[in-house]
Order: C-alpha cells, then structure tokens, then sequence
C-alpha cells in the first residue's frame, strides 16, 4: 500500500475538547476509544441537552396542555425535523422515534412482512448483515411460510452484485440491506441495488446503522423505501433511533405495537389509528433520548459533517497501513470502499485475548462475533479484534493501537 497522505487540515484536538470521555485515564493510560461502531461517545451539548429536558422540561409530551408538556412536545418534535432535514426526508411525518435500529428492522419485518409477505415469497439479504437484519426475516419466513435468499460474498468482503440481480424475482417481496458492513467495514452500493430491486418492484430497506454517523446519507437520492439508524452511534444517547419509511408504504402498513397515543378513537367495539407518526409510536417515548438525538444531529451540522467524513477515511487508510505492516496480523474485510471499521486477526492469538491486553494499555476495541456470525463462518474465523474509528480519533492513537498489537504479538511468541 502506498504511503497515506498527511491528514486533511481537521482540528482534532478542538473536537476532542467537545467530548469529556476522551480525557479520563484507563488502566493508567490515556483512554484511546477504538469502538465507536458499538457505540460512539457524547459531546457536552448533548449531555447538557438531554440534563435540561430532565431538570426544567421533565413532562409526558403530546397529551398536556399544560406549560411544561407543552415546551416537551416543542422540544421533541423539533428533533424529529432536523431529522427529516438530516437524511432529507420527504415529510418529518416519515420519520418515525424508535429505540435503534433492531427495533426499526423488527418494526419493518412485523408491519410490512405481516402484510406482504406470503407462502413461498422471498426475502433477500446479504451474507454481511448484523444479525438484526437476519433474524426478524427469518422469523417472518418461518412464520409465513416464506424463503430467505443471500446475497453472496467476495473474499474482499464485498457483495457479489451479480448474484444479488440474478437472485431478484417476482417472488421478490422485499431487500434488506446494509449500507455498511459493522464487521467488515464495505460499503455497498446501495443506491445502485435499490434501483435494480425497484425495476422489480420490490422495496428495499437500509441499515444506516454504520453509514449516518459516517458520511451525509439522502434517503431521497437513494430513493430507500425504509432506512434505519442508531442514535448512540452517532453521538446521540442510548434508546433513540429512526426508521425512515416512504409514506406511501407505512400508511398502508398496520400498528407495530398497540396501546396509548397511536389511536384516534377507541370504544369496545372498535379502535381506529391515528396518522404518521404516531400510528407507530405507541406508549410514552424516550423523551431525553429523542431531544439528545436531536442535539446531536445539531452538533453535527455544527462542525462540517463532510470534512469529518474525509478525516475519518484518512485516519482508516493510515490505520489499515499501520497495522498490514505487522507481520501476523490478517485484516478481515479488504473491499475497495470502505468507512471506519477494521477488524484483524493476529496469528495464533484469539481476539478476546487480543482485547484483553489491549485493554491494559487503555485502548478500547470490540472482540468477538460482532453480531454477525456468518461472515466469521465465511472467513473462517471464530471472531475478530474490531477498531472502529469517529473524528475525535488521531493518528496518534491509531500509532498506539499498532504499538500495542505488537505487544500482542510478543506475548504469545
């Protein structure tokens, strides 16, 4: 590999300021957070936002006239609109609060597959996917009598496209796919497969989990039918997330779950729903979780969201040279296009170990399956040691990580 560019002209050190985490010690060392495809840290603003709502705006929202409900409500819609502006959404009623992205995906899978998804259809999917966009299908086709089809992989770890047209069919019912790859790192040409799936017919869903807190996602330009993500993996806190749907699917699609504030009328006899949004959104939400992530979609529109993403492809392209340059080390997932994650293997070393000794150095990474066990069965690996990278990190760090994976090394030699 030739040798990385010197990093584009990104303050760092300003932004690592925002997060108040970065500055603690572990293990007595420096804390370098390599995880942030599990969950990435919090800014302050966040964190202050989410305290304000807990300390003078505290209130159940959308059922109170009253002045703190109110200003609740205010507060909670507001972040379902810079959501919509964020992903550009059609209408901000598109845009339904959900927990994260499992809950997206199970929402999806229950609402659309119940409804469409009959005896003998198929479901596709790729074999990269987090196990929550594996296992909601596979209970839907169980149920339903229907089939799961995979997208098969390269030794790259990229999607054989190829094979994903040659599997679409008229009993096609639905894709489901990630835009990033959380054990892997590839980014697939999703904007692509939604327009061969559409010359079908067949809607696709998109797991942003590991892409809207990398680089600027268009649900419009990719023109996705259902699109979810993670809050907490975008700065936000844990407990918030969106499943974006065209409308014209979710109106046609039946309540997720049932109870308070989805009904428009309710007697024994019969119960009628209210409208988008919160036909899916029963029950009293996660009102903090919500605002922050609203705070947190304005801290990323506060520091150039784009220039984040061209430091974090520089600081992977580094990391990616650093530690091929170590003997024994095997990195897993090599495609051409890829965002944030490296996973590696050291010869003769198990991951966990690996983590572990990490560990004792202050170096935060993710070892094991990453809920995706299939491509461990695929590249023949029982896990993998994960860094997965956000712009506060630094080349530094990323020196660190290779200066510990030698240690590694040395331990077991």
């Amino acid at each position: 590999m030739t040798a990385v560019k010197e990093m584009s002209n990104w303050d760092v050190e300003k932004i690592r300021a925002d997060f108040p985490v970065l500055s603690q010690t572990v293990n007595g060392k420096p804390l370098v957070y390599l995880d942030n495809a599990a969950s990435s840290q919090v800014p302050q603003v966040v964190i202050d936002r989410g305290a304000k709502y807990l300390r003078e705006e505290h209130s159940n929202i959308h059922r109170g006239v009253h002045y703190l409900s109110q200003h609740a409500t205010t507060a909670y819609e507001a972040a379902r609109e810079k959501v919509k502006r964020f992903i550009n959404a059609k209408e901000a009623k598109e845009c339904i609060f959900v927990r994260g992205t499992t809950e997206g995906i199970n929402l999806v899978a229950y609402s659309y597959g119940r409804k469409f998804v009959g005896e003998g259809d198929e479901i596709l999917i790729s074999a990269m996917e987090h196990h929550a966009n594996i296992i909601p299908w596979q209970v839907l086709a169980e149920e339903k009598g229907a089939r799961i089809k995979v997208i098969p992989i390269n030794e790259r770890g990229e999607l054989i496209l190829e094979e994903y047209e040659n599997l679409l069919n008229e009993r096609t019912k639905i894709v489901a796919v990630a835009h990033v790859s959380n054990a892997l790192g590839t980014v697939n040409p999703v904007k692509e497969m939604i327009a061969t799936a559409h010359k079908f017919g067949v809607p696709v869903l998109i797991d942003a989990a590991q892409s809207v807190p990398h680089f600027p996602v268009d649900v419009q330009d990719l023109d996705a039918d259902f699109l979810v993500f993670s809050g907490h993996k975008m700065y936000a806190p844990t407990g918030s997330g969106v499943l974006y749907g065209k409308k014209e699917w979710l109106d046609k699609m039946p309540p997720y779950q049932t109870g308070g504030g989805m009904i428009r009328t309710v007697t024994f006899e019969k119960t009628t729903y209210a409208g988008l949004p919160e036909k899916f959104e029963a029950g009293t939400p996660a009102i903090a979780a919500g605002i922050g992530l609203g705070a947190a979609i304005d801290y990323l529109n506060s520091i150039d969201f784009e220039a984040a993403a061209r430091y974090e492809h520089e600081l992977l392209e580094y990391a990616t040279e650093k530690l091929s340059a170590i003997e024994g080390v095997k990195l897993i997932g090599t495609a051409r296009e890829k965002a944030s994650v490296l996973s590696f293997t050291i010869e003769n070393v198990h991951p966990h170990d690996i983590g572990t000794i990490l560990d004792q150095s202050g170096i935060a990474v993710r070892a094991g399956h990453h809920c995706a066990q299939p491509v461990m069965q695929f590249f023949d690996v029982p896990a993998t040691a994960r860094a997965s990278f956000a712009f506060y990190n630094t080349r530094e760090e990323v020196d660190k990580l290779a200066e510990a994976v030698h240690k590694v090394i040395e331990v077991f030699a």
